[in-house]
């Protein structure tokens, strides 16, 4: 059984989604599995990719594709829109709004940071290094291709907290997709979920889950419990 949180509420470590927390690539990926998911005869509508999609696997969006349409994709089913999408993120990709100030008011807090994400290290590596967040996380961002099970599985978040030597009650996730808040709360793991994004509040919300519509409030969220010590450094860079 997963530990739950201690009592003191103590966190040592912020674990932050990538998709929608840190870079606000959402919404430019969305109308791109739109269009990808229409060309192999699904009329999806934009919201239904934020009920299905957001903050699951790629491999667990082709298969959910594959068995509505009954056709037999393979790995590269989206690679016609590969250009099209790194194009529109070297076009429009920004900072979530508000991050930038979070991560520096939680520097000051003296609490350590890591990234994961249900994305892969090459697509984190260009999302971030678009948005100048890359040197802030390097040696801490974790995939869901690291770990047997992705969200709204535990597994990814146990496995960055492992890497990062602190126990997962200890733990703070911010999170935007229902996805990653139900991955946290399995884990055992204090949830703060940004509710400025492209999921409603209403779905995000559960017990124990602290919604947080300006990601500039997240110290403050975090300053309510209070701190430990530092949580270590992973062993090896990922």
């Amino acid at each position: 059984m997963v530990e739950r949180a201690p009592a003191d509420g103590v966190i040592d470590l912020v674990i932050f989604d990538c998709d929608g927390v840190l870079v606000d690539s959402e919404r430019i990926a969305i109308r791109i599995d739109v269009e990808v998911i229409r060309r192999h005869g699904w009329d999806i509508s934009e919201d239904e990719v934020v009920e299905l999609f957001v903050g699951r696997s790629d491999e667990f969006m082709r298969a959910e594709v594959a068995r509505r349409t009954g056709r037999d994709l393979g790995a590269d089913w989206d690679t016609a829109f590969v250009d099209d999408y790194r194009a529109a993120l070297e076009r429009e990709l920004r900072p979530v709004d508000g991050i930038v100030d979070a991560l520096e008011a939680i520097d000051r807090l003296g609490l350590a940071t890591c990234v994961a994400s249900s994305g892969s290290h090459d697509k984190m590596r260009f999302t971030l290094g678009l948005t100048g967040l890359w040197d802030r996380f390097a040696g801490r961002i974790f995939s869901a291709s690291e770990v047997a099970h992705g969200k709204p599985a535990p597994d990814l978040f146990l496995h960055a907290a492992r890497r990062m030597r602190c126990e997962p009650a200890r733990c703070a996730v911010v999170e935007d997709s229902a996805a990653g808040v139900e991955a946290a709360l399995a884990a055992g793991m204090h949830v703060y979920a940004y509710s400025g994004g492209v999921t409603p509040a209403r779905r995000l919300a559960r017990p124990g889950v602290t919604l947080v519509a300006d990601l500039r409030d997240l110290a403050s969220h975090l300053v309510a419990r209070p701190s430990g010590a530092t949580a270590g450094h992973p062993d090896h860079n990922s």
